[in-house]
């Protein structure tokens, strides 16, 4: 989707420059010190963007990249989609503590069936899902082939809603944290229902010529034209920025609110502790919790972010009014060590320069 209109590329023009030597700024991880210059070369950053207060601090670029070059988020897009949530909450078309099923009957005899959207938005559904990246054979696997992701055999691309529809899910709802990315598949099409059009013009007319977003951004599709609300949203690292300092500002944009206030203080509150306790990535990611598809880091003065695989990060440090975009290469899809220096560096940035 555009930005709207000459007006609103002016209004992303008025950014300040205020830039720091952030590359030399130091931070002690795994008993030495390094340096943020070292970290985007271990993390194989290829665009990074921060900004304080409205000010842009330092903006780099590598492997090709320049400032205007999109590149694809993963499951940053999740966090996107949540912000797309409380967008259609506040304006009273989106329920949350209504069933899934009532949106969108056909997974009512799912894994999905009696989860509610909240349950939905906070990755506490009991669905069943091994979300390997790995394996060859997998639950993932079979996802990536039903979107048609993956090339291979398109009688095995049956489409994102069909695949969703037939998950199992023999345990409890809202008690475990359960990552699954088909689950934010499904949000994108509850707000499908919810808001009746498609994801990418109800983001495109409420949330990106609104935050007045530099460049286009694209979203990824299956065969059958259902958004890949887990991982296809691709936009350049400023503009993630951009989105990371609407957040900061309470959603606000200028004088506009565009995503609800209150929605974005819930965010900031945090999930369910013990919820995160019993799930998947605690070991991974410690003193943290889930809410509406951002990530809470309790240990980092409260800061909220957004991660996806290969590195991509947002990351919004309160406290300091700060705000970090990174686009990244990986070798490998999930690097938690890299991940959890990525964040040490980030908040080692907010502390130098608050």
């Amino acid at each position: 989707w555009t930005t709207a209109s000459s007006a609103f590329a002016a209004m992303a023009a008025a950014w300040r420059d205020d830039r720091h030597d952030v590359g030399a700024i130091t931070f002690e991880w795994q008993g030495a010190t390094r340096t943020v210059e070292e970290m985007l070369r271990d993390t194989y950053s290829d665009g990074f963007v921060v900004l304080r207060d409205g000010r842009l601090i330092h903006q780099s670029y590598d492997a090709g990249m320049q400032a205007n070059t999109p590149h694809i988020l993963f499951s940053v897009t999740k966090s996107v989609v949540g912000l797309a949530a409380g967008i259609a909450a506040g304006a009273g078309q989106l329920d949350v503590e209504r069933t899934i099923s009532d949106y969108v009957p056909e997974i009512s005899t799912s894994g999905y069936g009696g989860a509610t959207v909240r349950q939905l938005l906070d990755m506490t559904v009991g669905i069943e899902f091994d979300e390997d990246y790995l394996a060859a054979t997998s639950d993932m696997a079979r996802y990536r082939a039903a979107s048609g992701w993956n090339v291979g055999d398109p009688r095995d691309a049956v489409g994102l809603r069909k695949f969703v529809a037939t998950l199992p899910g023999p345990h409890a709802h809202g008690r475990v944290f359960r990552y699954c990315s088909p689950s934010t598949d499904l949000m994108a099409w509850v707000l499908e229902r919810a808001c009746g059009q498609a994801l990418s013009d109800f983001l495109s007319e409420q949330l990106w010529q609104p935050m007045a977003a530099w460049d286009v951004a694209f979203l990824a599709v299956d065969g059958y034209g259902a958004p890949r609300g887990s991982g296809g949203l691709c936009t350049t690292t400023r503009d993630l920025a951009r989105l990371g300092e609407l957040v900061a500002n309470m959603g606000a944009s200028g004088a506009r609110q565009v995503v609800p206030e209150d929605w974005i203080a819930d965010i900031l509150r945090g999930g369910d502790r013990q919820a995160w306790r019993n799930g998947s990535f605690a070991d991974g990611i410690r003193d943290t919790t889930y809410r509406s598809y951002w990530y809470k880091y309790d240990a980092q003065d409260g800061a909220i972010g957004g991660f996806g695989i290969y590195g991509q990060a947002l990351y919004i440090h309160p406290a300091s009014k700060m705000v970090f975009a990174k686009h990244s290469s990986y070798p490998m899809p999930l690097d938690f060590a890299r991940e959890n220096q990525q964040r040490a560096a980030f908040h080692a940035v907010a502390k130098a320069l608050a």
